[in-house]
């Protein structure tokens, strides 16, 4: 794998592994929508990979109380396209619960209502929060809007949305994280970044069992 590969990849890695884990899921959840789901509440990762000629269109997917709810992390420049994505991605996944025979029913069928959120910590200049909507695509607006998909963008780079931050440890230790490893890449190469800010994480008490046990597998050297 190249450095450049490595580099566009690593903190997906970690996201997606951090927040696989369904305790760590909920909290970061209650933190975005600002309610307090207790630990029994159930939720279910319906994660699809492999769809629409790509690796991987999201990091997470979940169902929870209802919602489907569809979540990114962003490193680089947000894409405008992301409604029109979240579009495909939500479609592949009616697909997988709707059995197909029953669209020619007359009984209506009922489906997880979907939610699109987006957290995103690149490098450029980025607000708080940003909502992308499909209709912003669309080739000309009309009074009546029949097809709407709105994407919420918020940003979680240190020191960003710390209100909701504060409410997560673990995003919370997750911006510090990532943080730790952008300041050491400006002078070392990524594998050298990723072990250094692991051990300043732990010495800070951040993620520390996270993070224990990914450099006891030998985290960090490079997945994808």
């Amino acid at each position: 794998m190249t450095e450049a590969k490595t580099n566009r990849n690593h903190k997906d890695s970690v996201f997606t592994r951090l927040f696989s884990e369904k305790s760590n899921l909920l909290e970061l959840y209650s933190a975005i929508s600002g309610k307090s789901y207790p630990e029994s509440t159930k939720i279910e990762i319906v994660t699809l990979s492999d769809v629409l000629y790509m690796n991987q269109i999201n990091d997470i997917a979940f169902v929870l109380e209802g919602r489907l709810i569809v979540l990114i992390e962003h490193q680089s420049s947000i894409n405008n396209n992301m409604p029109l994505r979240m579009l495909h991605y939500l479609s592949a996944e009616y697909d997988m619960i709707v059995d197909r025979k029953s669209l020619y029913k007359q009984k209506r069928i009922i489906i997880p209502a979907p939610e699109f959120i987006v957290l995103y910590n690149g490098d450029k200049k980025f607000p708080d929060y940003k909502e992308l909507k499909l209709s912003d695509s669309y080739n000309f607006k009309t009074p009546d809007l029949y097809l709407e998909l709105v994407v919420r963008v918020y940003n979680i780079n240190k020191g960003r949305n710390a209100e909701m931050a504060g409410r997560s440890p673990v995003l919370s230790g997750y911006e510090e994280f990532i943080s730790e490893i952008k300041e050491n890449l400006k002078s070392m190469e990524l594998r050298e970044a990723l072990k250094l800010a692991v051990k300043t994480c732990i010495s800070k008490n951040i993620l520390v069992s996270f993070l224990y046990m990914w450099k006891n597998r030998g985290l960090f050297i490079i997945y994808a």
